[in-house]
């Protein structure tokens, strides 16, 4: 008698980048595929897979909706948001299915995006939230434009005083004169792991260049320094309109480009920036339970 080998379990995998922000995104919405904390560790680890964020598409429970959405950050821990990882879902969804106009799940709520063109690709990121249990902080701030933190010397801190918001994730921007001069690869850590944010949080430091534009730089919660995190870029834009920084439409410049970013006159977020595929593939695991990785690089 023959003894048969079980087909191994396998999914559409890419991986993809918005803006130099590394995105892996993993399709379960036809697969029978168990994804544990290692495996996910092991695709963060793997160097043809390795991600700032995993978005994994699976069956969503509204028929309204393409895909029930999680996220991952690199540590395992879950985000409630990524911007730059929407974009890469939406390109990934339309190319796919042709549709354009289109509604996730997620844990932050329903986000729905707009493919006009690969570079083109706007993400309703939702309303932006202010009060000090939503973002949230350990101590109750009223005025959450500017709250006490700061980091370095007492007497002369290098960052002090920043905007608090929640965009899916917490968000704390320090307003700067000049982000290449912050050492933020040093005070990132601290700040993103302070009391003060039980949650944790995304650290970003700005510099206004004009009414309409804001560069900025961003330690990201669960992944540290990154080209890109658009939920980050939000931030920027709408607390930089609370402080009368910024106008409510502006150019938002983080190191692997620009975004547009507007906080519309109904409260909701609107990104638009580019998202690209770097390569195809599936992901498999065999009877024994390992994981294989087979891209073909988009030429």
């Amino acid at each position: 008698m023959t003894a048969h080998t079980a087909p191994p379990q396998t999914a559409p995998i890419r991986r993809m980048n918005g803006l130099g922000n590394k995105i892996t995104v993993l399709d379960l919405r036809e697969r029978d595929f168990a994804l544990s904390a290692a495996d996910i560790a092991a695709l963060g680890d793997a160097p043809r897979t390795h991600f700032d964020q995993l978005m994994v598409l699976e069956v969503p429970v509204s028929a309204e909706t393409l895909a029930r959405l999680s996220i991952f950050n690199v540590d395992g821990s879950r985000a409630g948001a990524c911007g730059n990882g929407m974009r890469c879902v939406a390109l990934t969804c339309f190319e796919s299915t042709g549709v354009r106009e289109q509604v996730f799940e997620t844990d932050a709520g329903f986000l729905t995006a707009n493919v006009t063109a690969p570079d083109a690709i706007t993400v309703d990121m939702g309303a932006p939230r202010f009060g000090w249990q939503e973002i949230p902080l350990r101590d109750p701030f009223h005025d959450t434009t500017r709250i006490e933190l700061q980091a370095g010397p007492i007497d002369a801190p290098i960052l002090h005083s920043p905007s608090v918001c929640n965009i899916g994730n917490p968000h704390a921007v320090f307003w700067v004169e000049d982000i290449d001069a912050i050492a933020l690869e040093r005070f990132g850590p601290l700040l993103e792991n302070h009391p003060i944010f039980p949650e944790r949080a995304n650290i970003s430091i700005a510099q206004i260049i004009s009414p309409s534009h804001a560069r900025t730089r961003t330690w990201e919660r669960g992944v540290g320094l990154t080209m890109a995190c658009g939920s980050a870029a939000c931030a920027v834009a709408v607390c930089g309109a609370r402080v009368d920084r910024l106008e409510r439409s502006a150019t938002i410049t983080v190191p692997g480009g620009d975004l547009q970013i507007e906080w519309t006159p109904t409260d909701r977020i609107l990104m638009t920036g580019p998202a690209e595929t770097e390569a195809t593939g599936w992901l498999s695991r065999t009877p024994e339970g390992d994981l294989s990785i087979d891209l073909v690089d988009v030429s």
